[in-house]
């Protein structure tokens, strides 16, 4: 069994098996098929921040796969009366097989992995989403038949969808592209990881420019993210400000290759980051993206509980 932190605990040689596996987990669970591979394994989903599809999309894997998972609301437990987070994971590793955590502080998926003894599966924290990018990678190669070689390109927040668009990318072998306002860069620890990787296994090219006319052009694919993510409220005034021309609509579309495809994490502010026009047309792949979260949960739950992509016994 193993946690899975960081886009960066999945190695050059377990991505591809990895995709494999969550495409054969969609083909499985669309055709109605059983399947048992954590049979008799509880899963705590521990949420601080609220969610849509990552809550549902792990709650429906675990069932898919045969298990049973318990929702935590941190809200309601006694973290939100200041008990330290290694006690509730002490705890938690005796009650439960596996923990999914969605946090605001990175730390915290760290201590729990730390303290709880069991495997613990970052379903979001400030620093990545390396869930996401499972099935983000799932749903490029199923739009272009491939991965390495392509040109993505993401306009916006150097947050944590950028840090893990980085480490994803540069273990795929695609090329990417991170354009955003001075000072909202990508976290230069994650950049310097991805750069590692990118040099030593893959020969990926990694670009950081404060121009979205520079990122799109000739991109096979453009990325973007919410400019306020949860827990930024009170930097919403500057952060509109700054990201004014990030915006992903027809005229930024149309310096990207004539058959790009568009993507976004969801949830989108429509006129902000992204125009309804581009979000709703032919070029976006936004919606088959949010259905792969299933699958990609699904793969990383089969990773972090079995230790390796292993096929239904």
């Amino acid at each position: 069994m193993r946690s899975i932190l960081s886009f960066a605990d999945i190695s050059v040689e377990e991505f591809l098996p990895l995709l494999d596996r969550a495409a054969e987990f969609k083909r499985q669970i669309l055709a109605g098929e059983e399947i048992h591979l954590v049979d008799d394994k509880l899963i705590g989903i521990l949420f601080e921040k609220p969610s849509t599809r990552t809550r549902a999309s792990f709650e429906a894997a675990v069932m898919r796969l045969g298990g049973r998972s318990m929702y935590l609301s941190a809200a309601e437990l006694q973290l939100s009366r200041g008990e330290p987070i290694k006690d509730t994971a002490r705890v938690l590793g005796k009650y439960m097989n596996a923990i999914v955590a969605r946090v605001y502080a990175n730390d915290t998926v760290v201590q729990l992995a730390q303290f709880s003894g069991v495997p613990v599966i970052n379903a979001l924290s400030d620093l990545e989403h390396p869930t996401q990018l499972v099935s983000d990678m799932l749903t490029i190669r199923e739009a272009k038949g491939k991965i390495a070689g392509l040109n993505i390109a993401f306009i916006g927040a150097g947050n944590n969808m950028a840090n893990t668009l980085l480490l994803a990318s540069a273990t795929a072998g695609a090329n990417i592209t991170i354009a955003c306002p001075e000072g909202y860069e990508p976290n230069q620890g994650v950049l310097t990881k991805a750069t590692e990787i990118a040099k030593g296994s893959t020969g990926s090219k990694i670009r950081i420019t404060h121009s979205p006319d520079d990122a799109a052009k000739g991109a096979d694919v453009l990325y973007t993210d919410v400019w306020v993510s949860m827990g930024e409220e009170k930097e919403a005034g500057a952060r509109m400000a700054a990201f004014k021309g990030y915006e992903i609509d027809g005229r930024l579309l149309a310096l990207a290759r004539p058959d790009a495809v568009v993507m976004h994490c969801l949830p989108a502010h429509r006129g902000l980051e992204i125009t309804d026009e581009v979000l709703e047309g032919k070029q976006s792949i936004v919606w088959q993206q949010a259905e792969n979260k299933l699958y990609g949960a699904a793969a990383c739950l089969d990773l972090a509980l079995n230790g390796s992509v292993k096929k239904e016994q």
